[in-house]
């Protein structure tokens, strides 16, 4: 309690010493801040794909959003916190069970995502910026902050963006490093003389989120 009440008690003296202007200034962003919606994550309409690539080839798969929320003022998103359920990571490319369970092991092994330390990845959003002229379509820059294997890293992405009838939505691609998140297994930036069964540093998680009032 004595914590809440001295920060409270600060800003209040502050408010009270400021011009007229200023508290004005203070009311406005008040009134925008409570205008605010929270639109829930609707899991079972949204999609989260990834695709990461090797020196011969590629593989790719899915996951599932656990939960979120988006942030809307108006018709325009503003802010939103996303959880990835991990143990739903799946491989899609690959038919044969054999493989394909082996790879999904590999991925969930400490080499990559360390899925039994880490059952969930989030995603939140810091700040979302217009964006012109984009030959895809998108229509924002989305800035946040990504944590993986508990490691959390700021990136930025193109997105297509929209509020309309209740219904908040974001659709884009993301390029992620995943050296950045302690994911170095067959990456060339590390082990120089691995050839051609080099994997790639950066994989691609691809998005469609849907939320509702």
């Amino acid at each position: 309690m004595k914590k809440i009440f001295l920060p409270a008690l600060l800003a209040a003296s502050l408010l009270a010493a400021a011009p007229a202007s200023a508290q004005k200034k203070a009311k406005t962003t008040s009134t925008q801040t409570a205008s605010v919606a929270g639109y829930q994550l609707q899991p079972q309409l949204s999609t989260l794909g990834w695709e990461g690539k090797k020196v011969t080839g590629a593989h790719n798969g899915t996951m599932q959003f656990q939960s979120g929320a988006i942030a809307v003022r108006g018709n325009q998103i503003t802010g939103g916190k996303f959880i990835v359920d991990m143990n739903s990571l799946k491989v899609e490319d690959i038919k044969d069970a054999d493989s394909n369970g082996k790879l999904v092991g590999h991925l969930r092994s400490d080499d990559f995502f360390s899925i039994d330390k880490n059952a969930t990845s989030t995603f939140t959003i810091t700040s979302i910026a217009p964006l012109r002229g984009d030959a895809k379509g998108n229509n924002s820059t989305i800035t946040g902050d990504l944590t993986i294997k508990g490691i959390t890293q700021r990136i930025s992405f193109p997105a297509k963006t929209g509020v309309k009838g209740g219904v908040a939505s974001a659709t884009g691609v993301a390029t992620i490093d995943r050296t950045k998140f302690d994911i170095k297994y067959g990456s060339k930036s590390f082990f120089e003389s691995i050839g051609d069964k080099a994997i790639m540093d950066e994989f691609m998680l691809s998005f469609n989120v849907i939320a509702k009032k």
